[in-house]
């Protein structure tokens, strides 16, 4: 990738350039306002009060949007300062901060914790995804609701898949091209991705990205849930990809 002068610049993944991410998927009609809504309809039917909750996982902000507007309280922690940077420009009424979901810290508990367009996928090893479910339901009131969208499972997972789209987008115009494998490990796809981005008054940028996404089961994601001492259940049919799991916290 160059910049304007023709100085070569380093290379870059699509995290780090939020505004590239968010014209592909917006630009591919991602539905954020009908996801949010499936969500928090499993969340009310859990809790019909709950009034605050944590995207991690949050991105640009897409899904965060639409849950401000259904939640008294919402906010959002993401680990890619080039994510949240977009999220802060475009919805600046959000309150999003940077946040590892296997570690993070924050001084108040949420009715409900959200991570979805499988961005648990980002894990690896069954620990990681433990710490992560545990960390989760310590952001929890007791009675609080986790909806979680995993990546594809062992079984379901399709390998050498190849993926390709063009789209325009508030003035960017990005063409995506993928190639999807198991990883070396076989215990997770590898996802290899080509970008070509024109904007007006640049130069044409391309970049390269890998993707490592950890292929859990069912089983697995159920018995993190448990440990973490969520009630969980797997539902499918009315949210696009892998479904959703949902896990109500016990106890007080």
């Amino acid at each position: 990738m160059s910049d304007t002068s023709g100085t070569p610049s380093e290379p870059v993944g699509i995290y780090d350039v939020g505004e590239v991410y968010d014209a592909i998927y917006n630009g591919r009609g991602k539905d954020y306002r009908a996801e949010a809504a499936v969500v928090t309809e499993h969340v009310r039917a859990r809790f019909p009060d709950a009034a605050s909750l944590l995207d991690v996982g949050c991105g640009t902000g897409g899904h965060l949007a639409y849950f401000a507007k259904e939640f008294g309280a919402a906010r959002g922690i993401d680990l890619a300062d080039g994510m949240l940077d977009v999220a802060r420009r475009k919805h600046a009424e959000l309150r999003v901060e940077r946040g590892d979901m296997r570690s993070f810290r924050l001084q108040e508990r949420f009715d409900a914790v959200v991570c979805l367009f499988a961005a648990i996928g980002n894990l690896r090893g069954e620990e990681e995804l433990r710490a992560t479910l545990d960390s989760f339901a310590r952001h929890l009131v007791p009675g609080g609701v986790v909806v979680l969208e995993p990546w594809w499972f062992p079984e379901n997972f399709t390998p050498d898949h190849v993926g390709g789209s063009v789209v325009t987008h508030e003035g960017i115009t990005a063409a995506r091209v993928s190639h999807t494998t198991w990883h070396s490990a076989g215990d997770a796809s590898r996802m290899d991705v080509h970008y070509l981005v024109a904007q007006p008054g640049q130069e044409v940028r391309h970049f390269a990205d890998t993707h490592v996404m950890a292929l859990y089961s069912r089983a697995q994601y159920e018995a993190a849930f448990t440990a973490a001492g969520l009630a969980v259940e797997y539902l499918t049919g009315d949210y696009p990809g892998n479904g959703l799991f949902v896990g109500v916290r016990r106890g007080v």
